[in-house]
């Protein structure tokens, strides 16, 4: 029987947020400022976004596996400090960035931020598939889907809600169209209509428009749409 993977929706609208900020980074002209700015406004976001997913593992994940596992736990509670110290090198170099007049300057500091966020993403990856091969193990050990379905729940209710809608806005160009159509029914079966009609929405407006139609046409079919 194929287990929960109750890091599965947001191990990939992160990945996702990392590979499109690498492109972007690659492109910006670090002495436009409009272009610029895009790209810094960017790295917040991973930062924003990273910090507050360590802070949700630490709360409700790792606390879940220390009594069987407190080595493990261990492991991962000091992946996470190192994890912090890459977040405060970006922010550093965001600060002197902002700082910065000369272009040759906003050129060098620029190139530094990419190479930073190039590291932060190595690091990242490599955290996150270890969360999914070993975390995971050992939550199907000691815990069925049903109190894994209600971890997330917990850790859904304690994101901050400026933080949700990037979060859904990165998962929804992360997933897959059968994870979407799987996620929208979800939506549609327990929360209200106007949430469901603003998954909706945000499907429209993050995905290619072959994406959607190929998924309204299923979700048609199984009459979620009018």
């Amino acid at each position: 029987m194929k287990r929960y993977n109750i890091f599965n929706q947001v191990h990939k609208g992160l990945r996702a947020l990392l590979y499109e900020t690498i492109i972007k980074l690659q492109q910006t002209d670090f002495t436009d400022a409009e272009d610029a700015d895009e790209a810094v406004q960017q790295v917040k976001i991973i930062l924003d976004l990273f910090d507050e997913h360590a802070h949700t593992e630490d709360t409700f994940i790792l606390p879940a596996i220390v009594e069987y596992e407190p080595s493990v736990v261990d492991a991962f509670a000091q992946e996470h400090v190192k994890d912090l110290a890459l977040s405060n090198k970006l922010n550093g170099l965001l600060q002197a960035f902002s700082l910065t007049i000369s272009p040759d300057a906003k050129r060098e500091i620029g190139a530094a931020i990419s190479n930073a966020v190039f590291e932060f993403m190595l690091f990242n990856l490599e955290h996150m598939k270890k969360e999914e091969d070993v975390l995971n193990k050992l939550l199907w050990r000691y815990y069925d889907d049903e109190v894994l379905h209600g971890i997330t729940m917990k850790i859904i209710a304690h994101v901050p809600a400026d933080k949700m809608p990037l979060y859904n806005k990165w998962m929804m160009r992360g997933l897959s169209n059968t994870e979407i159509i799987g996620w929208l029914k979800q939506v549609k079966n327990n929360a209200p209509e106007f949430v469901f009609d603003s998954f909706v929405d945000l499907a429209v407006n993050e995905l290619a428009e072959c994406r959607w139609q190929k998924i309204q046409e299923q979700l048609t079919e199984g009459a979620m749409l009018a």
